[in-house]
């Protein structure tokens, strides 16, 4: 797996692979991060992929970070149970 490109950003790390005729879309937030998987076939090429992030596709992102946290932080919780 191999970086291809790093996309700057004020709130996110993110990052797209290529691994396996797949693009890998990794945004990370702190200790979380999500991937998106995208056959190479089903883009015309990294520029198309880049445009697919969106700023809707990263407020999106961020409930789902907002979530994970809260996941993460009940489970932390229930350890000693």
């Amino acid at each position: 797996m191999r970086v291809i490109a790093d996309i700057p950003h004020a709130r996110y790390k993110i990052q797209i692979f290529l691994y396996n005729a797949k693009y890998l879309v990794k945004i990370e937030l702190g200790q979380f991060e999500q991937t998106f998987k995208i056959a190479e076939s089903d883009v015309n090429g990294l520029e198309e992929l880049k445009r697919m992030i969106t700023d809707q596709l990263l407020q999106n992102s961020l409930e789902r970070f907002i979530s994970m946290r809260s996941d993460w932080e009940q489970a932390f919780k229930n350890k000693e149970i």
